[in-house]
């Protein structure tokens, strides 16, 4: 495991179940996936639009900010850089604020996004995504600690500038890299001390 279990991680093969609150109704009826911000061609995709489009599979390893990690996960999404060349992001467009069914929000860096491994969730290990894990659709970015992987994920905007998220502005690290340990927010200083 030497190499794939950041500091301060433990392993898991149990996939725990964490969020800021409820699990949201989804209303497949309602449901729209949507863009907006700096794109040349905002979204609004139904459900069925969603399910319409092609999809990857990717295994990665998925790291949480309480310390777990599990190794090896199998999903099954759309690649977010799919998304983004679907709706003609802008050249000034440099972080994306991603918004959920809960009000909830989370914070990137639009190049973290554009990795081959990121993508938007609608299977896990061959299943249906469950609602407790952010199903039926939510972002995997596995290269970061889970809470930036948005749950009950609904809308992208692409932002000409960085702007915190729920977590990210209670005292959470803005990168979130787990092989820096970027936990909190009172790292974010030190690191500028130095």
């Amino acid at each position: 495991m030497t190499g794939r279990v950041p500091p301060g991680q433990y392993l898991t093969k149990k996939f725990p179940v964490l969020h800021y609150s409820h699990v949201p109704a989804f209303d497949a009826e309602r449901y729209r996936l949507w863009t907006r911000g700096c794109v040349d061609r905002p979204l609004s995709l139904s459900w069925t639009e969603v399910l319409a489009l092609p999809r990857i599979e990717d295994v990665s390893d998925f790291h949480c900010v309480t310390t777990w990690s599990r190794l090896d996960n199998r999903w099954e999404g759309i690649s977010f850089r799919q998304v983004a060349e679907r709706t003609g992001v802008r050249p000034e467009a440099t972080h994306v604020l991603l918004h959920c069914l809960d009000e909830y929000t989370t914070n990137l860096p639009l190049r973290t996004l554009m990795d081959d491994d990121v993508l938007v969730a609608l299977r896990h290990e061959g299943e249906a995504l469950p609602a407790e894990h952010g199903g039926p659709i939510r972002l995997v970015v596995p290269k970061i600690y889970a809470w930036k992987s948005a749950k009950w994920l609904t809308g992208i905007e692409f932002l000409e500038a960085d702007r915190r998220g729920f977590w990210e502005e209670r005292g959470y690290h803005n990168r979130a890299d787990p092989w820096r340990d970027e936990r909190y927010s009172w790292q974010e200083q030190e690191e500028e001390g130095k």
